[in-house]
Protein backbone atom coordinates (compact mmCIF):
# COMPACT_ATOMS: atom_id res chain seq x y z
CA UNK A 1 0.00 0.00 0.00
CA UNK A 2 1.31 3.43 -0.92
CA UNK A 3 -0.46 6.20 1.02
CA UNK A 4 0.68 9.22 3.05
CA UNK A 5 1.52 7.67 6.45
CA UNK A 6 0.53 10.75 8.44
CA UNK A 7 -3.13 10.12 7.50
CA UNK A 8 -3.17 6.47 8.58
CA UNK A 9 -5.15 5.82 11.77
CA UNK A 10 -4.99 2.41 13.52
CA UNK A 11 -3.54 0.85 10.38
CA UNK A 12 -6.37 2.15 8.17
CA UNK A 13 -6.95 5.13 5.93
CA UNK A 14 -10.29 6.36 4.65
CA UNK A 15 -10.13 7.96 1.23
CA UNK A 16 -12.81 10.16 -0.33
CA UNK A 17 -12.32 9.37 -4.00
CA UNK A 18 -14.40 11.74 -6.12
CA UNK A 19 -13.75 12.88 -9.70
CA UNK A 20 -12.97 16.39 -8.43
CA UNK A 21 -10.52 15.20 -5.76
CA UNK A 22 -8.32 12.76 -7.69
CA UNK A 23 -6.47 12.49 -11.01
CA UNK A 24 -5.39 9.48 -13.05
CA UNK A 25 -7.80 7.12 -11.28
CA UNK A 26 -7.21 3.50 -12.29
CA UNK A 27 -9.29 0.66 -10.85
CA UNK A 28 -8.58 -2.83 -12.12
CA UNK A 29 -8.24 -6.42 -10.90
CA UNK A 30 -4.85 -5.63 -9.34
CA UNK A 31 -5.67 -2.53 -7.31
CA UNK A 32 -6.69 1.11 -7.17
CA UNK A 33 -4.27 3.94 -7.95
CA UNK A 34 -4.65 7.69 -8.30
CA UNK A 35 -2.99 11.02 -7.65
CA UNK A 36 -4.38 13.32 -4.95
CA UNK A 37 -3.41 16.21 -2.72
CA UNK A 38 -3.22 15.98 1.05
CA UNK A 39 -2.89 19.33 2.79
CA UNK A 40 -1.84 20.82 -0.54
CA UNK A 41 0.94 18.29 -1.15
CA UNK A 42 0.67 15.96 -4.18
CA UNK A 43 0.80 12.19 -3.55
CA UNK A 44 0.51 9.11 -5.74
CA UNK A 45 -1.56 6.46 -3.98
CA UNK A 46 -1.86 2.74 -4.62
CA UNK A 47 -3.82 0.04 -2.82
CA UNK A 48 -3.81 -3.58 -3.97
CA UNK A 49 -7.26 -5.18 -4.04
CA UNK A 50 -6.35 -7.41 -1.06
CA UNK A 51 -5.76 -4.29 1.09
CA UNK A 52 -9.18 -2.73 0.42
CA UNK A 53 -11.59 -3.60 3.22
CA UNK A 54 -14.71 -1.66 2.17
CA UNK A 55 -16.16 0.62 -0.46
CA UNK A 56 -19.24 2.70 0.23
CA UNK A 57 -21.09 5.79 -0.89
CA UNK A 58 -20.68 8.58 1.63
CA UNK A 59 -24.04 10.05 0.59
CA UNK A 60 -26.09 7.09 1.81
CA UNK A 61 -23.69 4.65 3.48
CA UNK A 62 -24.47 1.87 1.01
CA UNK A 63 -21.60 -0.29 -0.10
CA UNK A 64 -19.83 -3.53 0.54
CA UNK A 65 -17.26 -4.98 2.89
CA UNK A 66 -14.58 -7.30 1.54
CA UNK A 67 -12.67 -10.16 3.09
CA UNK A 68 -13.31 -13.59 4.59
CA UNK A 69 -15.15 -12.21 7.65
CA UNK A 70 -17.17 -9.64 5.73
CA UNK A 71 -20.60 -11.26 5.90
CA UNK A 72 -23.74 -9.46 4.71
CA UNK A 73 -23.15 -6.21 6.61
CA UNK A 74 -22.92 -2.64 5.43
CA UNK A 75 -19.76 -0.66 6.14
CA UNK A 76 -19.95 2.04 8.79
CA UNK A 77 -19.26 5.53 7.43
CA UNK A 78 -16.44 7.39 9.21
CA UNK A 79 -17.07 10.10 11.80
CA UNK A 80 -18.32 13.19 10.03
CA UNK A 81 -20.26 11.06 7.52
CA UNK A 82 -23.95 11.71 7.35
CA UNK A 83 -25.81 9.24 9.57
CA UNK A 84 -29.25 10.80 9.15
CA UNK A 85 -29.69 9.42 5.64
CA UNK A 86 -32.28 6.95 4.45
CA UNK A 87 -30.84 3.57 3.55
CA UNK A 88 -32.37 1.27 0.96
CA UNK A 89 -33.01 -2.12 2.47
CA UNK A 90 -33.02 -5.42 0.63
CA UNK A 91 -36.26 -7.45 0.65
CA UNK A 92 -36.20 -10.83 2.35
CA UNK A 93 -35.36 -13.64 -0.10
CA UNK A 94 -38.80 -15.25 0.24
CA UNK A 95 -40.68 -12.02 -0.53
CA UNK A 96 -41.33 -10.87 -4.10
CA UNK A 97 -39.18 -8.01 -5.32
CA UNK A 98 -41.10 -4.83 -6.13
CA UNK A 99 -39.95 -1.77 -8.02
CA UNK A 100 -40.99 0.51 -5.15
CA UNK A 101 -38.13 1.81 -3.01
CA UNK A 102 -38.07 0.32 0.48
CA UNK A 103 -36.63 2.85 2.90
CA UNK A 104 -35.74 2.63 6.54
CA UNK A 105 -34.74 5.59 8.71
CA UNK A 106 -31.44 4.92 10.46
CA UNK A 107 -30.58 7.18 13.39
Amino acid sequence: VQVPEEYVNDGQIILNITPSSVRNLIMDNEGVSFDARFNGQPHSLYAPIAAITAIYARENGQGMVFGPDAGPTQPTPPEGGRSDQHHTTQPAPDKPVSNKPQLKVVK
